[in-house]
């Protein structure tokens, strides 16, 4: 597999984009920008106009996803975490 990428949800209200990734060889082709016009186009294909969807870009990431109509939250909301030490 050189790259991937999906979406989650519950089926109808909240859905989150998450894990995509491309194999290091293949880095730097555009390759994340073709997984997420694909998940993009399913979003606005099959999931319903009035769900949540969210995902969390990690550095220059958000530039990217600007790119498929995603918007910064803030100050409406903040992303937050719980890590189990």
């Amino acid at each position: 597999m050189v790259g991937t990428g999906r979406i989650i949800g519950d089926g109808g209200t909240v859905y989150q984009v998450v894990n995509i990734a491309v194999d290091p060889e293949y880095q730097g082709k555009a390759l994340v920008k073709q997984i997420m016009a694909e998940l993009k186009c399913h979003i606005d294909s099959e999931i319903p106009d009035e769900a949540y969807v969210s995902l969390i870009a990690d550095g220059q990431a958000k530039c990217l996803y600007c790119q498929f109509d995603f918007e910064e939250t803030m100050p409406e909301s903040e992303v937050m975490y719980y890590k189990r030490t």
